[in-house]
């Protein structure tokens, strides 16, 4: 079982490693050989990396997140559900390795800490609403327009305070905090609820959690946003790659081990807290589970390690690098790195699992995969245009939740709701940690440092964005194949009728 999911893992991360080094052979990319010899050690890393991480959200975090889920459902005490659900989302969202990337990257604009502890009660609020949704069985695209509407509103006060430029950073908050700690549980955490408490809707409230979650950190730092008093000036990271390659990898594996551990620890904790309060699974269930935790433990901490120490300076330095580039070109290289890093996304494949096992095949993975590239690859594109014209975010993002939030008064529901929780996965630790380095290098190398928070941040929250749109369009294809399918049969029907009439004749 752990050689197939390194095998799935090798074919996910080999495209984005190839095209690294099909890069590095050209004469304008001046990669030293500390560079390619931390990228390679990063890609083994990576794959390594993935394949264990799958295997352990498949052993762990997705049984640990439905069995919690359903357990305090049969409680049938709410305010037990949303105090816990509150807790559990604000304390993992705390101890999220991503947030902490994000807040260490934007802290010459914000205090870390506020930013992190914010986005962590914005997250655990958000969880509350998403069960309170399951519990009244609300239908999640109105939900989802309430307080979209609200978030536009927030960036109109943005704009009249002159603090526009916060407005992609505070979306990339949004992408970044559901990341490969948070979405399988999550995720996992709604199926169970939903199994318990809905009816014959189960389909769509089962997904739209990590939807959900992702709205309170952008509500969080448009907020902050409003009564900062900072100036909003940005300083670039250092992502050079140092001579001591193998203190880098030690030095950033054990930051990364506590960082992780913690994050799994407070899982951890609440999990077995409600094992004896009132789940009582039978021990070798618990020995699946607690195998599982490890798996999960250590394929992070290998994963987060390479994209940290390899990709992120790799990124940066190929984003710089390209940067003189004819902007078609650049338009075209990041649509195929969208493409290609999407693959290499771990929580992708347990959301594409989770999707297809759920819907019962409806939705197959390969269609679920096919679309989630073509909306990532769009969206890299679409971020490389507008650092080459610098032009404001606002231009893509109101107009793409507008198509979106449209899309939802149409297509079946339970394709916005997987939509929705398909851009909150999509956004993950290869989005922020190469993506965004990407961006920022490009961003550097034509418009200068000065424009790096204007028009490079903005990237993850377009890649969350993005497959809203083309998840749902699936939903439109489905609905045209269904009517097609319907008249075919129908006149297969009077067909056989008209047949029958002239043969009594």
């Amino acid at each position: 079982m752990l050689w197939t999911k390194i095998k799935e893992a090798l074919i996910s991360a080999l495209p984005i490693t190839l095209i690294v080094y099909l890069l590095a052979l050209l004469p304008w990319f001046n990669f030293t050989g500390a560079e390619l010899i931390t990228f390679t050690i990063s890609a083994v890393m990576l794959i390594l990396g993935i394949g264990l991480f799958n295997l352990g959200a498949d052993l762990a975090m997705t049984p640990m997140g439905t069995h919690v889920g359903a357990g305090l459902s049969r409680q049938r005490k709410l305010l037990l559900l949303l105090g816990v659900c509150f807790a559990l989302g604000m304390l993992i969202t705390v101890a999220e390795p991503d947030l902490q990337v994000l807040a260490n990257m934007v802290k010459t604009v914000m205090n870390g800490t506020v930013l992190i502890y914010a986005v962590g009660i914005g997250v655990g609020g958000f969880l509350v609403v998403a069960i309170l949704r399951i519990v009244f069985k609300r239908r999640l695209s109105g939900i989802l327009m309430l307080f979209y509407m609200l978030l536009f509103a927030m960036a109109l006060m943005l704009a009249v305070e002159d603090k526009l430029d916060m407005l992609p950073m505070a979306f990339d908050s949004g992408g970044v905090t559901t990341g490969p700690i948070t979405v399988p549980f999550i995720m996992a955490l709604g199926v169970g609820i939903s199994g318990v408490l809905s009816d014959r809707r189960s389909q769509e409230n089962s997904f739209g959690l990590v939807a959900l979650c992702s709205i309170g950190p952008i509500l969080a730092v448009l907020l902050l946003g409003v009564f900062s008093k900072n100036e909003l000036t940005y300083t670039v990271p250092d992502y050079g790659v140092g001579s001591d390659i193998f203190g880098s990898f030690l030095t950033t594996a054990g930051h990364t081990a506590k960082e992780v551990a913690i994050a799994l620890g407070l899982i951890v904790v609440f999990f077995l807290i409600c094992q004896f309060a009132f789940l009582q699974l039978p021990r070798r269930q618990l020995l699946k589970i607690t195998v599982g935790v490890v798996f999960t433990y250590v394929g992070l901490v290998m994963f987060l390690t390479a994209v940290n120490v390899g990709f992120m300076p790799i990124g940066y330095k190929l984003g710089h690098q390209i940067s003189a580039m004819h902007p078609a070109l650049l338009v075209a290289v990041g649509v195929v790195i969208g493409v290609l890093v999407v693959l290499a996304e771990p929580a992708i494949h347990v959301l594409n699992s989770q999707v297809e096992e759920i819907t019962g095949g409806y939705v197959t993975k390969r269609s679920m995969m096919i679309g989630l590239c073509i909306g990532v690859g769009a969206a890299i594109g679409l971020s490389v245009l507008r650092i080459v014209l610098d032009f404001s975010l606002v231009y893509y993002i109101i107009p793409g939740y507008f198509i979106s939030l449209a899309l939802g008064l149409f297509v079946p529901p339970v394709y916005t709701a997987i939509a929705f929780d398909s851009g909150g996965v999509a956004s993950g630790p290869m989005t922020s940690g190469f993506i965004l380095p990407f961006a920022i290098g490009l961003c550097v190398g034509i418009q200068g440092a000065d424009a790096v928070l204007r028009d490079a941040f903005g990237v993850v929250a377009l890649v969350a964005m993005t497959p809203l749109i083309t998840i749902q369009l699936l939903g439109f294809r489905a609905i045209v194949s269904n009517k097609i399918q319907e008249r075919r049969a129908m006149k297969r029907i009077l067909d056989a009728d008209d047949q029958q009439i002239i043969n009594f004749m």
